[in-house]
């Protein structure tokens, strides 16, 4: 089963496909029907237009308003810093690293700044980042959605004092802009009414199912992608998974939940070969762990790499336990690169005569494929033809919706996170002690 943007193979992780280590006929038939099922629940949502999540690939207004706020943003600026963390990140670095941001050899776009997505709490770092910029013609764009989390609070108050000690402590309204939600209990929204940001309004969306929203793509609009494109993959499968009964997204969840309970696979492995998805990995390792774990139930998520991790994690997963659900995304890449020169490729090294660094890659990762099958493990094969906006925007959906059929079939809400909100308050409370006691 496919999709304009991408094609679907769940034949490997099915018993039919690869014996006693797959999903028996009639539990994966059986979780199908409840599958298609929370689909049923999720088109009615979706019409009564009470799924936010649904609602973006239709909506072309935020993005008319978030274009002329990022051209604000770029004007003679030479270093864009982000600051937020977790889905107010990782979903902005997904789209950004679409582009090859955070990759060797990556530079910005002509007429485009720099941008640093400092997601993690680390005062070395930030300093060192901070110091190798130009203060004078850098910004600084501040995203949190309920304006409360900690970590990106910590790093604007950083910033700003570092701007006070360059000299520029009158100007920090025009250094500063922020992306928020509305209201009075807002801590960032009053901030920024105080001195002055610039201020653009926080979809009504939490963070890591935010990414098509405009906290990812005003990072894309600052990198030159085209949010209209990543929607419109986004669209195209939204519309089959509530139009087709056996579409990818439905097939998918009911190999997870089938394979949950028939056998014990409690690990969610995906690898990607294309370097430009690593940090989709790491969006993807948030969106599952975050919403599915609860109340005891969930799947652990794995995120990695290929061919960099068939070199560190394949052989556990070829000859460990058998606990894991494999789902590998590949990309048509035979025939890129360089064919090497044939004086070069000779003797030891003959090998390689002909073939590109594509060439081996493909090889590759249909080898991963084929072993992982071979030995009995469940894989699924999601198959991209290019990497593009509309692709990624497809593939950031079927992730989604597969994790909002998932929670549906598990009984848990995807949209909260109790857990980590009892830490969150923690944290704060031993923060006020440290002040306290001049800790």
């Amino acid at each position: 089963m496919s999709n304009p943007y991408y094609t679907c193979d769940i034949s490997k992780s099915l018993q039919a496909g690869i014996g006693d280590g797959g999903l028996s006929v009639s539990a994966y038939e059986a979780a199908l029907v409840r599958a298609q099922a929370a689909a049923g629940r999720l088109k009615a949502q979706h019409k009564a237009g009470t799924l936010v999540l649904t609602q973006f690939p239709g909506e072309q207004a935020d993005l008319a308003a978030l274009k002329p706020f990022a051209a604000t943003l770029m004007k003679d600026t030479t270093d864009l810093v982000i600051l937020g963390i977790g889905g107010s990140s990782l979903g902005a670095q997904t789209l950004a690293q679409l582009t090859g941001w955070g990759l060797p050899g990556y530079q910005s776009p002509k007429g485009h700044p720099q941008i640093h997505l400092p997601e993690n709490l680390d005062a070395l770092t930030f300093d060192r980042l901070l110091t190798s910029c130009d203060l004078r013609t850098t910004r600084f764009l501040v995203v949190s959605k309920s304006g409360g989390t900690a970590e990106p609070l910590s790093q604007m108050l950083a910033a700003m004092t570092a701007l006070e000690a360059a000299g520029g402590g009158k100007y920090l309204a025009q250094h500063f802009a922020v992306l928020t939600a509305p209201g009075k209990d807002n801590p960032l929204r009053r901030v920024a009414e105080t001195l002055g940001f610039a201020t653009l309004d926080h979809a009504d969306i939490g963070g890591r199912f935010s990414v098509l929203s405009n906290t990812g793509l005003l990072p894309a609009e600052l990198l030159g992608l085209q949010g209209e494109k990543l929607r419109e993959g986004a669209a195209s499968c939204l519309e089959t998974t509530l139009s087709v009964g056996v579409a990818p997204v439905i097939q998918c969840a009911a190999t997870t939940i089938g394979l949950l309970e028939e056998k014990g696979v409690s690990l969610s492995a995906l690898t990607s070969y294309d370097d430009r998805l690593q940090r989709f990995g790491l969006w993807f390792r948030q969106l599952w762990g975050e919403s599915l774990g609860k109340g005891g139930k969930g799947l652990t998520p794995l995120a990695g790499v290929g061919p960099v991790d068939q070199h560190s994690q394949l052989q556990l997963y070829l000859a460990g336990p058998n606990d894991k659900l494999h789902t590998i995304i590949t990309r048509d890449v035979k025939g890129e690169g360089t064919t090497p020169s044939a004086a070069f490729a000779t003797g030891a090294l003959a090998a390689y005569a002909g073939t590109t660094m594509g060439d081996l890659l493909d090889a590759e990762q249909c080898a991963t494929l084929a072993t992982l099958a071979q030995n009995g493990r469940p894989v699924r094969h999601l198959h991209l033809p290019k990497l593009d906006e509309e692709n990624l925007g497809a593939l950031l959906m079927h992730f989604m919706l597969e994790t909002v059929l998932v929670a549906d079939m598990l009984g848990v809400d995807p949209f909260d996170q109790p857990a980590v909100e009892e830490g969150k308050v923690l944290a704060r409370t031993y923060l006020a002690e440290a002040r306290e006691t001049g800790a």
